[in-house]
């Protein structure tokens, strides 16, 4: 039988690798310097190696405590994770939904902030993450929307919606309608997702369809998140081409401008992913449809965008 170190000592390791040292380590549990020492030490000695070395005054991990600390992070993570799931459970009138993190900030926390209202009774927790819940991570999980084909379960899940992108800007840049050719004089900001994703519809591909012809990309920014690209745009940095979903609030509010209305649809759709336990649910059963209504609202709006080209 395999037997474990104290939890004790692996908690206050955990401190000390995350915070780089036993002072700060004590700080962050609340208790004396000494104490954190004492733990350390035991830990060495139940597991016959030393972790730590000198850097001066100060204690870090070594090599092997740092390949240790890996193992040790990740599985307190994990328990954080499931008591707080746990947590969740405890409240029968709670939502707990994952979502890309780009679509979540910018399209669909909005919407669930308008939807609360309606009731108020319920808890709701959004989660933005790349990362698909397994079947093993997913208890908990009650809804799920991610991107692309191929990830989901037919009997659980629907598409939202298929999007498309359209450069916008700051107003400060571009008050008016631009064309095409214009843009290119401007720094042009990037969204890039591979390898996890199929990328939004490239610059190339936008100046290509507008008739441009071919147009060699300059002075571009590129960014790995929607959210981050669509802000970079807001603080006047370039013309984002980017999904129509996450800047439509923006060009409402003014804070962003579309210079040259010719939009592209996105090679692939959004799709909504629930538990099969979590649907038995009355307010999940109400999420469902409401935000179901919701994605087809969106394809409305973004197929009379794509019509306004022709």
């Amino acid at each position: 039988m395999s037997h474990l170190p104290p939890l004790r000592a692996l908690e206050v390791f955990e401190a000390v690798g995350l915070c780089g040292g036993i002072t700060q380590a004590a700080k962050r549990l609340g208790i004396s310097a000494g104490a954190v020492s004492q733990q350390m030490k035991i830990l060495e000695e139940a597991v016959g190696l030393s972790l730590t070395a000198k850097e001066g005054q100060r204690l870090r991990l070594n090599a092997s405590g740092q390949r240790f600390h890996e193992g040790c992070n990740q599985a307190f993570e994990r328990l954080r994770a499931a008591y707080a799931e746990l947590e969740r459970s405890k409240n029968a009138n709670s939502l707990y939904i994952s979502a890309l993190p780009s679509l979540l900030s910018k399209w669909l926390a909005p919407l669930v902030a308008d939807w609360q209202l309606a009731h108020p009774q319920l808890s709701v927790y959004l989660d933005g993450t790349h990362t698909e819940p397994s079947e093993a991570q997913a208890n908990g999980v009650d809804f799920r929307l991610s991107y692309g084909e191929g990830i989901h379960d037919d009997q659980h899940t629907i598409e939202l919606f298929r999007d498309c992108v359209v450069p916008a800007c700051s107003p400060a840049m571009l008050a008016g309608t631009v064309a095409p050719q214009e843009v290119q004089a401007h720094p042009l900001i990037t969204i890039d997702w591979r390898p996890k994703f199929d990328s939004p519809p490239s610059w190339e591909q936008w100046f290509a369809d507008a008739g441009a012809g071919e147009v060699t990309i300059r002075n571009s920014r590129i960014y790995s998140l929607s959210s981050m690209a669509i802000q970079a745009a807001i603080e006047g940095q370039g013309i984002v081409l980017a999904q129509y979903s996450m800047v439509s609030r923006d060009v409402d509010s003014g804070r962003l401008v579309i210079p040259c209305m010719r939009a592209l649809p996105m090679p692939a759709s959004y799709y909504l992913t629930w538990s099969q336990n979590s649907i038995h649910r009355s307010q999940c059963r109400t999420f469902q449809r409401w935000l179901i209504e919701r994605g087809r609202d969106q394809q409305e709006v973004t197929d009379s965008v794509l019509e306004r080209k022709r």
